[in-house]
């Protein structure tokens, strides 16, 4: 597939662009800062201007496409561009940069016929992880049915741009993913930062005690790629294990006493819901800390 995809220089972004050119994918990387890959063509695009996210989309990628017989198509939208977290810029920066970008990218693609849209939403959606004090969901595991209510700039950035999706899903009848995507760990960050976290699972209740693999995250978009016919729908995006040591029973005891438990859970399950990614799109996680660490609890 020919694929747009914007924010490939982030700490996400460069993990799945390159994951996909690896798999034989042709990957336009539309951001402000070059990637530099030798499988991955930089486009320098600003998001927030419309007339440039139309021409990027509408024109060429590479110098080789000028001796096609015809200007080619793009088959694919994955937009991961956005400023990433709160308190890097401006609260009002922060939101107006994500859902303009966001708005301009759908509108482009859409009216310039790109069928298939896959597009980062965020964990912070539930409005646990940026919230003031400690705020815990309403039931677990969180699945893509919890109420999105958060109270922070860049989570309601990614709830107007669920909305956005949604509604350019309706008026065109493409196939418009949203990920949820939880906490980007890069495989050499689990040495670096997990040791603290095996010991103190406190550390992690802001993200539902989970984490997303940056290769796993490239599965999920693959599949998003490959399965069709879904229309609009959004997806959590974890690892199918928690990010502590401590056991689902030991973490409800801890810190989620009095919340409803919907179904049982495995001893080391996720408290953040991949069940729908797995059932439409077979999603199926490979990678995990207990790869490289261990596990306090083994025996």
């Amino acid at each position: 597939m020919r694929i747009f995809f914007t924010g490939g220089s982030g700490k996400a972004g460069k993990h799945v662009s390159t994951f996909l050119a690896e798999q034989g994918h042709q990957v336009t990387n539309a951001d402000l800062v070059p990637l530099r890959h030798p499988a991955v063509d930089d486009l320098r695009v600003d998001l927030t201007d419309a007339g440039e996210v139309y021409s990027a989309l509408a024109g060429l990628a590479r110098f080789d496409e000028l001796d096609l017989p015809a200007k080619p198509v793009y088959d694919a939208v994955v937009h991961f561009a956005a400023v990433p977290a709160i308190l890097l810029t401006s609260e009002a920066k922060t939101y107006a940069t994500n859902v303009l970008s966001t708005y301009n990218v759908l509108e482009a693609a859409t009216r310039l016929g790109v069928r298939k849209v896959i597009f980062a939403s965020s964990e912070t959606t539930y409005g646990v992880c940026f919230a003031q004090g400690e705020r815990r969901p309403l039931y677990v595991p969180v699945d893509e049915e919890h109420p999105t209510v958060p109270e922070d700039s860049y989570a309601m950035s990614k709830v107007a741009n669920e909305v956005t999706a949604r509604s350019f899903q309706a008026r065109t009848g493409f196939d418009i993913y949203g990920l949820r995507i939880n906490n980007v760990i890069e495989p050499h960050e689990y040495a670096e930062m997990f040791p603290p976290f095996l010991t103190d699972p406190a550390l992690r209740r802001r993200n539902i005690f989970a984490y997303i693999d940056t290769r796993d995250l490239g599965q999920m978009v693959a599949r998003c790629l490959e399965v069709d016919g879904l229309g609009y729908e959004v997806f959590n995006v974890a690892n199918a294990d928690m990010s502590v040591a401590a056991t689902t029973d030991e973490v409800r005891s801890r810190f989620y006493d009095g919340v409803e438990l919907r179904r049982p859970m495995g001893r080391n399950e996720t408290f953040y819901s991949i069940d729908k990614a797995r059932d439409l799109l077979g999603y199926s996680p490979q990678h995990s800390w207990r790869d490289v660490l261990t596990d306090p609890h083994a025996s």
